[in-house]
């Protein structure tokens, strides 16, 4: 591995290490067969052009095609706003908040080198994007719709709204450069919207689901048009990639981080997994995380038909914050959880502890120091401290924030994903359970086509 690698210290889920932990003989036994067999059913859905997401570091065309667009938008719009939900937002806002750096949004031309601010809208809350619009200049905002099938209620409700204050202000014919589409390549309601009206429309891979789409044309796209290297983001993609080929366990950072959480859960019922990072800039990626475990793992039925009902809770957290909410009961409640952390061995900058108010002996300690000093001292002592509990924990290691990292962090739980889907026997690629909320949505929105379901109204008696 080189210096530059993201890398996964497990030792806190194994024994000796932690009393209650996994016997690491076994990653050398039955949990290397058991992934072995697991890494063949990927390698049989990947050859089948199944998982899309496995190609998309090495997809130089659609880099090329993003790289133009960002050039030759991206410097005429002060403000970008990305309409887009689940892994049509989460991708972008994780980018966003990661590599432009806090308080982007904030910062003047000059601090942001011109590039334009960066506004994702991920729900349909009236109160939130009424406010957006009304804080922006329609004529100098460049809109970038984001919908794969082109007819995601939530995120085409909101196109109509922009498409109105767009064309309100510079007419109906200046309306179309305003927009971008990210869109399926052939089909849809966006796609034949660009088709008719010359915008521009960058494709989602038909075999790439919005979950497994932040490296794909829905994440790099916003993410260029502020000034993103997309090509260190997919560079570190692909050096993670390689490294997650093997079908040995033990030379599998995917494989290894996939069966574990596994036999974690299945072996040791600890089904709720927290990513915890202790860094701001990655907060929004443990939510992207969050979606991608949650969607991709808890099925009801398997890929064999049977019921399962299965699929560990994902949880996103931050260090060194929820030390003071939720670690009380990580350490001392129920024993049904997996910490991961997110550590960054070199944060780019710190900021200096001065030694004042010596006086006081309970403040002496912290001067001369700095603050990414307690928050990584934090981090080591929460860990420990879970160890000695008996509580399993393990730690995502990188060594910097940047792009490069952030493509092996994306693509390494991606594929971690589609290894523990096929542990735990479902399709990681499917989400079932939440098509019958869109049918019903539809039919209370008089979409044609879609009944308007009779809604149980509930007994008053249980209301007060």
């Amino acid at each position: 591995m080189a210096d530059g690698d993201l890398r996964l210290d497990f030792a806190n889920l194994l024994r000796p290490h932690v009393s209650t932990g996994i016997d690491p003989e076994r990653l050398r036994g039955d949990l290397a067969e058991r992934f072995r067999v697991a890494h063949g059913a990927v390698q049989e859905r990947r050859a089948a052009g199944e998982m899309g997401f496995f190609d998309l570091p090495y997809a130089t065309d659609t880099a090329a095609r993003v790289k133009d667009l960002a050039e030759g938008f991206g410097q005429w719009f002060h403000d970008v706003v990305v309409l887009g939900i689940g892994g049509s937002g989460l991708g972008a806002i994780s980018l966003r908040d990661a590599l432009l750096g806090p308080l982007w949004n904030e910062r003047s031309d000059e601090e942001r080198d011109h590039f334009p601010r960066l506004h994702v809208v991920d729900n349909p809350d009236p109160v939130t994007f009424g406010a957006l619009l009304r804080r922006l200049d329609p004529a100098t905002t460049l809109i970038n719709v984001v919908s794969k099938s082109g007819s995601t209620a939530e995120t085409m409700a909101q196109y109509l709204v922009a498409r109105g204050w767009v064309e309100d202000a510079v007419g109906a014919d200046h309306a179309p450069g305003h927009f971008l589409f990210t869109t399926d390549p052939t089909k849809g309601a966006l796609r034949k919207i660009a088709e008719a009206e010359g915008i521009p429309a960058a494709p989602v891979p038909e075999n790439v689901g919005g979950r497994f789409s932040v490296l794909s044309p829905v994440g790099l796209l916003p993410a260029a048009i502020c000034g993103v290297d997309v090509d260190a983001l997919l560079a570190g993609a692909a050096g993670m990639e390689a490294r997650c080929r093997s079908a040995e366990l033990m030379r599998n950072p995917a494989g290894i981080l996939a069966t574990l959480l596994y036999a974690a859960d299945s072996e040791l019922s600890r089904p709720i997994h927290v990513l915890m990072p202790y860094a701001d800039r990655l907060r929004a990626a443990a939510l992207w995380f969050q979606q991608l475990w949650a969607e991709s793992l808890g099925k009801a039925r398997g890929l064999d038909g049977a019921r399962r009902n299965t699929g560990p809770t994902p949880l996103a957290s931050v260090g060194a914050t929820d030390q003071h909410s939720l670690l009380q009961l990580f350490m001392e409640g129920p024993q049904d959880k997996v910490i991961l952390f997110a550590a960054v061995a070199d944060a780019g900058t710190d900021v200096s502890i001065p030694p004042l108010h010596q006086e006081i002996s309970s403040l002496v300690y912290l001067g001369g120091k700095s603050l990414g000093n307690l928050l990584d001292a934090e981090r080591k002592a929460t860990a420990e401290a879970l160890r000695r509990e008996g509580r399993l924990n393990a730690t995502l290691l990188f060594p910097r924030v940047d792009a490069a990292t952030l493509g092996q962090f994306y693509i390494l739980l991606e594929i971690a994903t589609v290894y523990a889907g096929a542990l735990y026997g479902v399709d990681p690629l499917d989400q079932p359970g939440v098509e019958l909320g869109k049918v019903l949505t539809y039919g209370l929105m008089g979409r044609e086509g879609y009944e308007a379901p009779s809604l149980d109204a509930g007994d008053p008696r249980w209301r007060v």
